[in-house]
């Protein structure tokens, strides 16, 4: 009986040490997320309640309890703010899905073999490894209504009647069979860039999940006389759908925060001006670090949003 007793205090004072090694080995981890996550959250939400300017950043006055709406009453009586989350969003869903769209196509493109395969893999993945200000500039001249090379070569072969400035325009009107037709130019046009810019990293994805595809399920869809697009859309979509929502998952969070690439092609002009470069204009336009912090919140609290449906969504597949 002793010996039982004994036994088993050994037992659980073995398991409390290695309790209490398991928590000093998360410390370190807990403290970096803590320093880079947690904590600027939080103090993002302080500078959201208070009225601070770009002065007052290194002053007291910002840990006085004298919090206040304002900011937020000033965000939403912009009336910018609500253009801005709209061209937000449709710049978003847009260019995400375009994203996704190309990166499929691109999977598929180069999923069988044929010679060259891997030299055309890697021109793909080029687009997203260039930095992006070198990437927005050769954009920003091809499309340049001056210098660019595609409106020389449009006005040149009679597409176009007279140079066309695709970052600087904001409506487009187009006769489309006597129907007159008004597209957002500039928008257009950083959405392309966005789609072009960023289907590499979709590309990858849908690449390696095509390629886990068992071949057993094409060679037995086409003995039942599937023709291509029916083997497509009854094998190939269901076996990427998690991929593919998972990519718009990553690609909407990640885009709905870009802010550089509208930035370098537009700086927010004729249409284009986003959430994040109201944070930009709000914090150095006019030097109103509350007001930019809670436009900060406004894009957390919309991304919540999201990710509360998208998961519900998935919950609900599941």
């Amino acid at each position: 009986m002793f010996n039982q007793q004994s036994t088993i205090i050994n037992r659980q004072s073995f398991l409390d040490q290695e309790s209490r090694l398991a928590f000093w080995m998360l410390v370190p981890t807990f403290t970096v997320v803590l320093a880079f996550v947690i904590f600027p959250v939080i103090w993002n939400v302080w500078l959201s309640l208070k009225p601070v300017s770009l002065g007052d950043l290194r002053g007291t006055s910002l840990f006085k309890f004298n919090l206040t709406l304002e900011n937020f009453q000033k965000v939403f009586s912009d009336p910018d703010f609500v253009q801005a989350l709209l061209t937000t969003l449709i710049y978003t869903v847009a260019g995400s899905t375009l994203s996704i769209l190309l990166g499929l196509i691109a999977a598929l493109l180069v999923h069988g073999e044929f010679p060259g395969r891997g030299l055309l893999r890697g021109l793909f993945i080029s687009p997203y490894i260039a930095p992006v200000v070198a990437v927005a500039f050769t954009w920003s001249f091809i499309l340049d209504p001056q210098l660019g090379v595609l409106n020389w070569l449009a006005v040149d072969r009679g597409l176009f009647a007279q140079p066309i400035p695709f970052l600087s325009q904001r409506w487009w009107e187009l006769d489309l069979m006597g129907v007159r037709v008004r597209l957002p130019l500039a928008l257009t046009s950083v959405i392309l860039f966005e789609g072009w810019r960023y289907f590499p990293f979709a590309f990858l994805f849908i690449l390696a999940r095509l390629q886990a595809i068992p071949d057993d399920l094409y060679q037995a869809a086409s003995v039942d006389g599937a023709s291509p697009f029916q083997r497509f859309y009854h094998i190939t979509l269901p076996q990427l759908a998690t991929v593919l929502s998972t990519l718009f998952l990553f690609r909407f969070i990640w885009t709905f925060n870009k802010f550089d690439d509208i930035f370098l092609l537009t700086r927010g002009q004729a249409g284009t001006k986003v959430l994040t470069i109201k944070v930009y204009d709000y914090a150095f336009g006019e030097f109103n670090i509350g007001a930019s912090s809670a436009v900060a919140m406004v894009l957390f609290a919309v991304l919540s949003v999201f990710l509360l449906i998208y998961f519900h969504w998935i919950a609900k597949e599941g």
